[in-house]
């Protein structure tokens, strides 16, 4: 997930976790997003498969920095937390297990359709990851204040107050409840 879109950019579903795949996601992703050295971070979490061999010189080869969730701290990373509740409450959640892999397949690849360009994400006022990740997302907002204002000026009687704050957000972190914290970012991140 790039953290400042939300945009899932790279899933993959396997029989089991090993270095290996996770290294196979992570440069499917470096490719495909045309990501540079030293552009990303990749936070994780303490799992083997992130701290394995195969996946640390991969990430050393594509210029990757990594960063670690604190051991025992479950909600490190509130951006996957958020992503993972989606998932686990959509209506379309299954209730049984999967009968083969390719079915996993075909229900993640249809979340992530749905996720990127459906679901309206209140962490980005409400616009889609992918229309924040191909940088639609200002002109929306723009429009939307407009409308709002029109709105409010038509019939002010009907507004207690302002109207929703539209403004673009540009900071994204890990922990926004810490002040100056160096984790901020304003580009892509990508958190896994």
């Amino acid at each position: 997930m790039d953290i400042f879109s939300r945009k899932i950019v790279g899933w993959q579903v396997y029989q089991e976790e090993s270095s290996q795949y996770a290294a196979d996601v992570i440069t499917d992703i470096c490719q495909r997003e045309c990501i540079q050295r030293e552009q990303v971070v990749l936070h994780s979490d303490n799992g083997s498969p992130m701290k394995g061999a195969t996946m640390l010189a991969t990430l050393q080869k594509l210029g990757v920095a990594t960063s670690l969730s604190r051991p025992a701290v479950s909600n490190d990373n509130p951006y996957s937390e958020s992503l993972f509740r989606t998932l686990k409450y959509t209506p379309k959640y299954p209730s049984q297990p999967f009968e083969t892999i390719a079915a996993a397949r075909e229900w993640v690849a249809g979340f992530v359709d749905w996720y990127n360009h459906q679901h309206r994400h209140s962490g980005i006022q409400f616009v889609t990851p992918a229309q924040r990740h191909e940088a639609k997302d200002q002109a929306i907002l723009i429009q939307r204040k407009a409308v709002y204002e029109a709105a409010k000026a038509q019939n002010p009687k009907r507004w207690s107050q302002h109207t929703r704050n539209w403004d673009w957000q540009s900071d994204v972190c890990l922990n926004p409840d810490k002040p100056n914290d160096s984790r901020s970012v304003n580009k892509p991140n990508i958190i896994h």
